[in-house]
């Protein structure tokens, strides 16, 4: 039986007619429920009708940017009423604080999976409480914790409403995941304990973080939750401490902390950021070396279809496989991209950029070098880089005989006062008499746009602070249409990039900003003068850039079956979501049977590990190595229950593991555990070893489930 998916998250990026989205991860949504479809996988996704949507974007004529809010009527947009048993319009009441706030269900759709979206903006409810699903990311700290519940405890009664009933609980970002809360309340109505209601919902979640920086997750003051949330808190069968505890972290509630607590796999969205989040979890856990934190990485895609050229498409269904649109994850379906015609690869390129420069109002650039840099306006995503050297940046755009252009478009956020910078800094740059015709700006950055300019431009470029671009989508998208990637080896560029499928800038991780921005942006200079534009220029007789077409094959071939939807969210169908539909039905079963002693094993553990001790850690000579002998002291806690471990650094980034196995019971409680480390002592010791105990249990997710660790202190 395939398991019956709820993918939760607070923006999709449908369509450009449904404008509930603000950027990459409302893109990325969008695209995972369309990819879903073409599986026909049994998904459904959830998510707010917002009234007023993100804002539409309006750039003065000294760069400031203006952001309206015009309304939406869902009667005009790609939506339809959801019916209750009785044929009237479905509604689902969330409290707020204390009051109730009624909501109105309707349904996007793509394809066959349905996208439920929850409105506040009826007359059952107050003026107040109507516009509180006004606006995407918009208002106060006030606004976006009712968002959120709206999002998580709304989300769950919805589908409860519909009679959809999941096997897996996908947390896209940490904005739904009051929904474990939700879930929980409804086990605990059931007469279920606190402890066995959230090992049920830990063992059916999936948790994906898209932030790598502490800065860009949620989190709300315990004063906050206690005004939202405090009635609501008793419901849940535990006390205030016991359910503030899920989402502590420097004394306020972290919503990410919340999601990890109440998932049994959590991801990161390519695998550089997989390890730079398991960096940002350690500090929840320092006792776990960052190489141990249980973060995954399932690195994101686009839905080929959404983002292909008609151009490209119709060459596509001539030379590829009839059927490629359904095998557009298999590397086989894209080696006949290499004998479609050099000419007729750069005639549709070619067209799709006269269609680009039409419908953007941009001047006749068939033959100039034109290069894309579209993405949210914000700052670590470095839109100035390009901007340091104006005289080297003006002797590159008026090259005599290679001339290029830079097309820029995005949003900052209304909030985002540095971002907004950038856009007049843009703006200042393109009206300067050295850069009229060379540097543009297009506003109201938005699907529609996005998709002209991957498809039309030459080359796209992203040069984001490594490693702070957690994925990044914009350049995949370029890349599936044959333009190539000039970026920043970062987030999904570290992995797709292979030294034949565009440019890669390595991007300094050290020194401070400015040292940083200086080496990246000259490295950027150097490769837009010595490579790029060398390359695109060089012709042949019928004016073809045979080297230049070379690339933006390979750009395609490698590019689009690795990071297409159609194989991103397979992926979370094979490592994610069966193994924990499997697991939720095993919790589940018989009354939450193994819900419950799992519950009960874990509250034993914490409440004994006090008394865990490694009490002696001795090394001697053996013709193996070294013998590794550590005496334990485990209190009340069986000897079975824990794993004992030798545990250093490699040297490289990586951290080696020897389990010690217990040879001898002292006392009650209290073992001696051996094993042999297969080098000398000196090289244990400089490789900072030492032994520690983790508590084990066949029924964890994972290895740490229970972030405990006890670390040896004394030597001989």
């Amino acid at each position: 039986m395939q398991p019956k998916v709820a993918y939760f998250s607070a923006e999709f990026g449908l369509s450009e007619s449904l404008p509930i989205y603000s950027g990459g991860l409302g893109i990325l949504a969008g695209d995972h429920v369309k990819a879903a479809n073409d599986l026909g996988l049994p998904l459904v996704g959830v998510g707010v009708l917002y009234r007023r949507g993100y804002f539409q974007q309006r750039i003065q004529e000294d760069g400031a940017q203006e952001a309206l809010y015009p309304p939406m009527n869902p009667e005009e947009l790609p939506v339809q009423p959801v019916l209750d048993a009785y044929g009237q319009p479905l509604f689902v009441d969330v409290p707020i604080g204390k009051r109730i706030v009624h909501l109105r269900v309707w349904q996007a759709n793509a394809g066959n999976v349905p996208v439920y979206l929850m409105d506040a903006d009826n007359d059952r409810n107050n003026d107040h409480d109507r516009r509180l699903t006004d606006r995407l990311y918009g208002g106060d700290q006030e606004t976006r914790i009712a968002h959120e519940i709206i999002l998580g405890i709304g989300g769950v009664r919805v589908l409860r409403a519909v009679g959809f009933e999941p096997d897996v609980w996908h947390m896209n970002e940490g904005h739904v995941a009051f929904l474990a809360l939700e879930r929980i309340r409804e086990y605990s109505a059931e007469g279920f304990p606190f402890e066995t209601a959230l090992e049920a919902v830990k063992a059916s979640t999936v948790f994906t973080t898209h932030t790598p920086v502490p800065a860009g997750h949620d989190q709300f003051s315990f004063e906050l939750m206690d005004r939202y949330l405090g009635d609501y808190f008793w419901q849940l069968g535990s006390d205030r401490d016991n359910i503030l505890g899920l989402g502590r972290h420097n004394d306020k509630f972290n919503m990410t902390r919340l999601a990890v607590q109440t998932s049994s796999k959590v991801n990161g969205v390519s695998k550089l950021h997989a390890e730079v989040t398991k960096e940002l979890f350690h500090k929840w856990s320092p006792d776990i070396p960052p190489q141990d934190v249980p973060v995954d990485a399932v690195t994101n895609g686009v839905h080929t279809e959404t983002w292909l050229s008609p151009e490209l498409r119709e060459l596509y269904d001539q030379h590829l496989v009839y059927n490629w649109t359904r095998e557009v994850a298999n590397p086989e379906t894209w080696t006949k991209v290499e004998q479609i015609p050099d000419e007729k690869i750069w005639e549709a390129h070619q067209a799709a950029k006269q269609r680009m420069t039409d419908r953007l109002s941009l001047p006749n650039l068939q033959d100039v070098l034109t290069i894309g840099f579209a993405r949210r306006f914000a700052t670590y995503k470095r839109a100035y880089l390009l901007f340091q050297d104006l005289e080297r940046l003006e002797r590159i755009v008026h090259h005599p005989e290679r001339p290029v252009a830079f097309v820029f478009a995005g949003k900052a956020h209304p909030a985002d006062g540095p971002g907004q910078d950038l856009i007049r800094r843009i703006v200042e740059v393109s009206k300067m008499e050295s850069f009229r015709g060379k540097v543009f700006l297009v506003e109201n950055y938005d699907m529609n746009i996005g998709r002209h300019l991957v498809q039309g431009v030459d080359v796209w470029l992203n040069t984001p602070v490594k490693p702070m671009e957690a994925s990044g989508t914009s350049g995949i998208k370029a890349a599936i249409n044959g333009v190539p990637n000039c970026s920043v080896l970062d987030g999904w560029w570290d992995e797709g990039y292979n030294g034949e499928n565009g440019w890669g800038i390595e991007g300094k991780t050290d020194g401070g900003r400015g040292y940083q921005d200086w080496v990246d942006g000259e490295t950027l200079y150097n490769v837009l003068e010595g490579e790029i534009a060398p390359l695109y220029y060089e012709r042949d007789d019928d004016g073809v850039p045979c080297e230049w077409v070379a690339v933006m094959k390979h750009s395609i071939r490698s590019i689009t079956p690795e990071f297409s939807t159609a194989r991103m969210v397979g992926e979370y169908w094979r490592n994610a979501y069966v193994p924990v539909a499997e697991r939720g039905r095993r919790f589940a079963a018989n009354r939450l049977e193994v819900a419950q002693r799992v519950g009960a094993y874990k509250k034993f553990v914490r409440n004994s590990w006090d008394n865990v001790y490694v009490q002696e850690i001795k090394l001697q000579p053996h013709e193996d190595g070294t013998r590794v002998q550590a005496s334990i002291r485990l209190g009340c806690i069986w000897h079975a229950d824990v794993r004992v471990e030798a545990v250093g650094s490699d040297g490289h980034g990586g951290i080696w593991k020897l389990e010690l196995r217990p040879v001898t019971e002292f006392l009650t409680g209290e073992y001696l555990y051996e094993g042999v480390y297969p080098d000398r002592m000196e090289v244990w010791r400089r490789s900072n070893a030492n032994v520690r105990v983790v508590p084990v249990s066949p029924d964890f997710c994972n290895e740490f489930e229970l972030e405990l660790t006890c670390w040896g202190t004394h030597w001989r």
